[in-house]
């Protein structure tokens, strides 16, 4: 009996070596992640069909509108390039089958198909590529069509952000089943030198873009970001780091409002400081569904009783479930508290315009900021895609941070001369 070699970066050998319910790989470009698994897909199913077992190896995305969406050319490439699979392999042009025809390839989409691939007969196992994307609700009905003994459930993705489904469930688990590896570029002996001209390409040319495309970090950049550039240059001046609170100045609490129905908007809160001509961002706070109380224990909790509350214009309005305004429950609560009119038409550009102009001047406290500066990397132009043109700034869950910091630009007064402190230098010697 011979015995076949697979060609793996090193990474990856621990995930494919000793038995697993889970299988997976997350990453940026070039990392050679999807070819790997694609690989060793077809050295799965030549071992069940040499077994002779039956069944389907099921490759999914979550949206897959043709077989040119599926991963179908990829695990064709990858069989090609092992002489010793090819021979076992009937690959056509729209299908991948054993030669025994007891084990073919199955291409679906999840977001449309995931209740038909439930009754899908004897899945021996799949592979979910491009998988950031797929719904919880997606893996919950997937996750039980794998009921051999030793199905697999095989998944690669590029992280966007921490919270999807695909994040939560499988990178941030500690069960011992779950064989999953963090690979990118530089772990892939042959990643091509094309790739790699692309790759410096794009760290010089797109920075915003270039740690989450090539180092697998979250996306926190979207084309469109109002504030991508001017977040880079804060990194890059290291005007992101430890900002200290000081105990002598006001401390400012600026707030988007929410609400606590179901559908409601989430509430943001940046807290900060004016130092001279300086802009100390000190902390960030955002919740859904709260109540006003909750907020308020947030803000004591964290030592900001005294803080100088700033409202958007609806804090002088109130919910229809409580007969009290923003404004005054704060007021009620110790807070003073302040309503910034309403600005009317093209508020949000004005905000935003605000912004850009002072984030030469702010300084981001980086451990309790981090979710505030994601808001606002993502925070962008809404584009009519018909005719190439913007409708101004996207309402989306990052808006909420946006606005909240946008307010404080709005508001902010640069101080004078005769605001600063001022020295007695009379008994100064010369």
């Amino acid at each position: 009996m011979t015995t076949a070699q697979v060609a793996l970066p090193e990474k990856l050998l621990w995930v494919f070596s000793g038995e697993a319910d889970v299988r997976g790989a997350y990453g940026g470009r070039g990392s050679g992640k999807t070819r790997s698994f694609a690989k060793m897909s077809a050295v799965r199913v030549h071992m069940w069909d040499q077994a002779g077992r039956e069944g389907l190896f099921l490759c999914g995305r979550e949206y897959l509108n043709s077989l040119e969406d599926s991963s179908l050319e990829e695990i064709k490439s990858a069989i090609r390039e092992e002489p010793w699979l090819l021979p076992h392999f009937d690959i056509g042009e729209k299908y991948i089958r054993t030669v025994s025809r007891r084990i073919h390839y199955t291409f679906s989409g999840l977001d449309q198909n995931i209740n038909s691939i439930k009754s899908k007969a004897r899945i021996l196992g799949a592979w979910v590529d491009e998988a950031e994307p797929v719904s919880e609700d997606a893996w919950v009905k997937l996750i039980p069509t794998l009921r051999e003994d030793d199905s697999e459930l095989w998944v690669t993705w590029n992280p966007e952000r921490a919270d999807s489904a695909t994040n939560k469930r499988f990178r941030s688990s500690t069960d011992p089943r779950y064989r999953i590896a963090e690979i990118n570029w530089r772990d892939n002996p042959r990643f091509p030198v094309k790739l790699d001209r692309d790759r410096l390409r794009d760290k010089q040319e797109r920075p915003e873009q270039y740690e989450h495309i090539w180092e697998g970090a979250y996306k926190t950049f979207v084309e469109g970001a109002y504030y991508s550039r001017a977040l880079l240059d804060a990194k890059e001046h290291k005007r992101i780091g430890v900002v200290p609170l000081d105990p002598l100045m006001t401390i400012y609490a600026y707030w988007d409002i929410g609400g606590t129905g179901k559908k409601a908007d989430a509430t943001a809160i940046w807290i900060c400081q004016f130092i001279g001509k300086q802009i100390n961002v000190l902390d960030y706070y955002e919740a859904r569904h709260q109540p006003m109380a909750a907020h308020v224990a947030w803000l004591r909790k964290r030592g900001y009783k005294d803080a100088f509350c700033v409202l958007p214009h609806d804090g002088a309005s109130g919910e229809a479930i409580v007969d009290a305004t923003y404004e005054s429950a704060l007021t009620a609560a110790g807070f003073n508290a302040e309503t910034v009119p309403n600005q009317g038409a093209g508020a949000a550009s004005m905000r935003v315009e605000a912004a850009r102009k002072l984030f030469p001047r702010i300084w981001f406290n980086e451990t309790t900021t981090e979710a505030g500066r994601t808001a606002l990397g993502w925070y962008h132009e809404k584009i009519d895609e018909k005719r190439g043109i913007g409708l101004g700034p996207d309402h989306d869950w990052s808006s909420h941070g946006a606005d909240a910091f946008g307010l404080m630009c709005i508001h902010y007064t640069e101080p004078t001369s005769t605001d600063m402190p001022q020295v007695d230098t009379t008994d100064w010697v010369a």
